[in-house]
């Protein structure tokens, strides 16, 4: 069983590299962030000759995410419940796997822009909103799997410059306490469960040669339940799509469950 996350950062230019990266890795199910386009241009059809229903959320131009899965997905859940917001920044749906259900929660964490902005006060709001959505997916899912662009670099270790960025985007201390409540909800960072490589990452910007220089970010994630710990045989960051021609700036992060 492989669940994957990806930022694809427009599913509209990157769809043929999606595509050749799901015949090279045939994952159960793929989480898609940053689609940029409305639900009626969603390529369904071409998921479909490939294996693959979708459960979408769209939006012209700006987030979107979408649950690419070879089981059939229900209980389908866009946006975070009691929480009045015109993003699409979350799609969640129940997997039926051979092993029992499995309950799948993609999320595009809001950017944030820069502490002390007003995007700033609405990632924090989200961020808590998220939490009463994932405390109550648990209670009623055990089996729960929480994947996505977070947008948070939860670690120093997580940074290529984590003194230089220190209480900037993505690294200050009220972005990091959020993790940390998902963490304690029950909720364990799959990626961390296993040695990895020194300087390991899942963003580089477009600018400054990042990718080449490996000045990068890891704020993709997948955090998996109590229930599974025990099943996650890996995780890992596949850099390979970094490298294509008009790549995203994420990598996908690739999740594998027994």
């Amino acid at each position: 069983m492989k669940i994957a996350t990806w930022n694809v950062n427009s599913l509209t230019v990157r769809l043929p590299q999606v595509l050749a990266w799901l015949a090279a890795h045939p994952v159960d199910a793929l989480c898609l962030q940053e689609l940029k386009l409305s639900d009626d241009k969603f390529p369904h059809a071409a998921l479909k000759e490939a294996g693959y229903e979708a459960a979408a959320f769209g939006q012209r131009t700006y987030n979107g995410v979408a649950i690419l899965s070879r089981h059939p997905l229900h209980a389908v859940v866009r946006n975070i419940p009691a929480f009045g917001d015109e993003q699409a920044r979350t799609i969640t749906a129940t997997l039926d796997l051979p092993t029992g259900p499995l309950r799948l929660l993609n999320a595009y964490f809001v950017n944030g822009q820069a502490p002390g902005s007003e995007k700033f006060a609405y990632k924090l709001r989200w961020l808590q909103a998220l939490q009463d959505m994932v405390r109550a997916e648990l209670a009623a899912h055990p089996r729960l799997v929480l994947a996505g662009d977070f947008n948070v670099a939860p670690q120093d270790r997580d940074s290529f410059d984590p003194e230089g960025l220190r209480e900037t985007i993505h690294h200050t201390s009220e972005e990091r306490a959020h993790f940390q409540a998902l963490l304690a909800l029950g909720l364990t960072d799959a990626f961390r469960m296993f040695e990895q490589p020194e300087n390991s990452y899942s963003w580089w910007d477009y600018r400054m040669l990042g990718f080449q220089k490996n000045r990068g970010l890891r704020i993709d994630h997948i955090l998996v339940s109590d229930a599974l710990r025990s099943s996650v045989n890996a995780c890992v960051v596949d850099r390979a799509p970094r490298k294509n021609p008009q790549p995203s700036d994420h990598a996908p992060v690739l999740l594998s469950l027994h």
